[in-house]
């Protein structure tokens, strides 16, 4: 038999399972700015050099570079319960960043020739980062999240052709709102660009073929603060 007590019990229950249900406040839009610190390296995975089908030896080396950086982002956090949120987004990064070089030493072709050195420089410029971001809430204004993303960007080199690499990013960061919509975040992100194979077969002094290959990849990563609005 239902009694008085029975109803207010049953009602407080609902209430509080009601409350804890609620989403997520930073479920919905959002869009943010960051301002940081990225570091780029280039790697190599292979050069080749040969004349007249004679293998030259040919090695290739390079120096990171670093400097500030900021990005642009928009997104939407989907609440899946009353912790737990997946969020899709997209950011941009319209920024170049330093000029680097990139050595490539020629072994010396005929007896009494020095090995080459030539500086192929390469710069990053603006790039972009499509991502998956599973998180999970903090408190009633916290959000801790991951991001695991497509990401592109553009390299440009000694004689300004430019290479589009692709690849991955892994990321981790926290936000937390500080006043209505308002939030300020902090994130670390690393991108792995791929690789990209470079070829060429050109004719030298004394109608000799020079052929050449090179298989270079890029790897960066970010730390990045920033405040943002969820909308």
């Amino acid at each position: 038999m239902l009694t008085l007590r029975h109803c207010v019990l049953f009602a407080g229950l609902a209430a509080a399972s009601s409350v804890a249900a609620q989403p997520s406040k930073f479920q919905g839009a959002f869009g943010q700015i960051g301002i940081g610190y990225e570091s780029v390296s280039p790697t190599h995975d292979s050069s080749t050099l040969s004349v007249n089908n004679v293998s030259i030896p040919v090695s290739t080396t390079s120096n990171s570079t670093s400097n500030a950086t900021g990005t642009i982002s928009i997104g939407w956090y989907q609440s899946i319960n009353d912790r737990f949120l997946l969020g899709l987004g997209v950011e941009y990064s319209p920024f170049a960043g330093s000029s680097g070089d990139m050595y490539v030493t020629t072994a010396r072709a005929l007896p009494g020739q020095n090995n080459v050195t030539n500086d192929y420089k390469y710069q990053k410029k603006d790039s972009y980062n499509i991502f998956l971001s599973p998180a999970v809430a903090v408190g009633t204004d916290g959000l801790a999240y991951a991001k695991i993303g497509y990401t592109g960007a553009k390299v440009t080199n000694y004689n300004s052709l430019t290479y589009n690499f692709k690849g991955y990013s892994l990321g981790l960061g926290y936000k937390h709102i500080f006043q209505g919509g308002w939030y300020g975040f902090i994130e670390g992100n690393y991108f792995n660009y791929g690789n990209q194979t470079e070829s060429a077969t050109n004719t030298v002094a004394q109608g000799r073929t020079l052929t050449s290959s090179g298989t270079n990849g890029l790897t960066s990563y970010n730390i990045l603060v920033g405040v943002g609005y969820k909308f």
